[in-house]
């Protein structure tokens, strides 16, 4: 095979059809490998499906070779996937055919969402296959992927952008709620695979070559999202997916301080990105900065802090370089951080929005890394919705609606004291939202038990003041931060 896989679409629509047709999609492997074993491959645990597909059935041979990565012979795969020539594949950079035995080249594999199955054409990764990855190989369906396309907020929109497409995977997820896709990359190989992604599963992307903005220039969108190539080093690029060739965390910065402009008013962008952090006690410094003159509304959440030794190493495995050659990256790799003043790396998702008015309302930096509190699209949506609602209203406004509490949990800790446990500390959570959490003294304890919905903000403080012989004005002014956050993090809300 010579030029770019995947180049006839004819080949690539049969291929596709081919693998419907024999069971080859997320249902139809959980069922032929049995659910704790497909939920394994799909966690990156190979070994359970070996023994699986260990016999001659069509969909076990399809799956060893395109999703285990192992070689079979040429006339099982051909008797898989009839109507479609193992030499054919060959020539459109599939597979390699090496006398009577196949072994793939691409990564091809079903993947579903709630709007629908398609199929994704990638590289094989470096768990599948021996040796180095090529500099322009092409990243599949991973942890970084599925946590953007989870964390973009779904609406129906006009004109979407998927800057850095990779594969295609978030491509196919905006074009079940955007009339137009339009889908760049730097990476030639990539847009021939994305557009591979596309025809297997029906759908039809503007696909352009360049970096960053440079594709759209002068065009607007109402959603762009991005999974870039954020990986932090010196500015070398060794790999296209994830090395920028931009210097520490520049490439991010600059596609920060551009979205504005490539955005319709009330627009939004979804980014994933890493930040260079000089002083751990400031991690949300460079966030802050990239965020400053943008004129963006901001939701900026960091969900992993990570160490030099520990942020190194997660990218020297990914490539499946030989030891040697993996020390002397990282020596260098850490030589620069040292150099740069480098201390720890932050790892998160930047949701920012263009207001329609031209006004910032808010732009928060936090940091929230608990289990089952990542940010989707639901969340960030609601979170915007709310910080809307408390800058059209002011303390005074509050004050007079009844307001309600969501169904939450309220955690205690208490010590043992003189006459009994003594409450050291108390936290209502909102289960299952990211950072749905605030601390309660006692009064706002008793403020958030009271509110049901029935009776107005400022009576129930009244009332409190009555009870703790306070001002009701005084206990008012000190409640409404507790009350503005309880509302911002979804713990309150208005009932009438």
């Amino acid at each position: 095979m010579t030029g770019l896989p995947c180049a006839d679409a004819a080949v690539v629509e049969r291929f596709a059809g081919a693998l419907r047709a024999a069971g080859f999609t997320t249902a139809g492997i959980e069922e032929h490998l049995g659910g704790e074993v497909s939920a394994a491959l799909t966690g990156g645990v190979l070994w359970p499906a070996t023994a699986v597909v260990a016999d001659d059935r069509a969909l076990s041979a399809l799956i060893a070779v395109f999703l285990l990565g192992q070689q079979r012979p040429v006339a099982a795969l051909a008797a898989a996937l009839p109507g479609v020539g193992v030499d054919e594949l060959a020539a459109q950079g599939v597979v390699d055919v090496d006398g009577e035995s196949v072994s793939p080249v691409l990564d091809v594999r079903p993947y579903a969402d709630d709007a629908g199955e398609y199929v994704v054409f990638a590289d094989q990764d470096a768990g599948r296959r021996s040796g180095t990855l090529a500099a322009d190989h092409v990243l599949g369906i991973g942890a970084a992927s599925i946590s953007l396309a989870r964390a973009v907020i779904r609406r129906p929109v006009q004109r979407a952008l998927d800057l850095g497409t990779g594969c295609g995977v978030q491509a196919l997820h905006l074009g079940a709620h955007c009339a137009e896709v339009v889908a760049t990359d730097t990476n030639e190989r990539a847009l021939a695979l994305a557009a591979a992604t596309a025809r297997a599963s029906g759908q039809s992307w503007d696909l352009r070559r360049g970096s960053l903005f440079a594709p759209v220039a002068g065009e607007r969108f109402d959603l762009i999202v991005s999974n870039p190539p954020f990986v932090i080093g010196s500015g070398s690029q060794d790999y296209i997916y994830r090395d920028s060739g931009v210097r520490a965390d520049g490439l991010c910065a600059q596609l920060i301080a551009e979205v504005p402009a490539h955005l319709n008013p009330g627009g939004i962008a979804t980014v994933l990105a890493n930040w260079v952090v000089t002083d751990r006690d400031d991690w949300a410094a460079r966030p802050r900065q990239w965020l400053e003159h943008t004129g963006l509304d901001a939701w900026v959440v960091q969900r992993e802090l990570a160490d030099p030794v520990s942020y190194v190493s997660l990218w020297l495995a990914d490539a499946g370089e030989s030891p040697a050659r993996s020390a002397q990256r990282g020596r260098e790799w850490l030589e620069f951080f040292d150099a740069a003043g480098i201390v720890a790396v932050g790892m998160g998702v930047l949701t920012v929005r263009r207001p329609v008015d031209g006004r910032v309302r808010f732009q928060i930096v936090e940091e929230i890394t608990g289990a089952g509190e990542e940010v989707t699209g639901a969340e960030a949506q609601a979170f915007f919705d709310r910080q809307d609602f408390l800058a059209a209203h002011t303390d005074g406004d509050l004050l007079a609606m009844s307001l309600a509490t969501m169904p939450v949990i309220l955690d205690e800790q208490s010590l043992p004291g003189d006459t009994g446990w003594q409450c050291i500390s108390s936290v209502v959570r909102r289960p299952g939202g990211p950072g749905a959490a605030i601390a309660l003294d006692e009064v706002s304890r008793a403020l958030l038990a009271g509110c049901r919905g029935q009776v107005p903000l400022g009576d129930l403080i009244a009332l409190l003041a009555v009870h703790h012989g306070v001002d009701a004005d005084a206990l008012g002014q000190a409640a409404m931060p507790v009350v503005r956050e309880a509302i911002a993090r979804g713990i309150l809300y208005r009932a009438v």
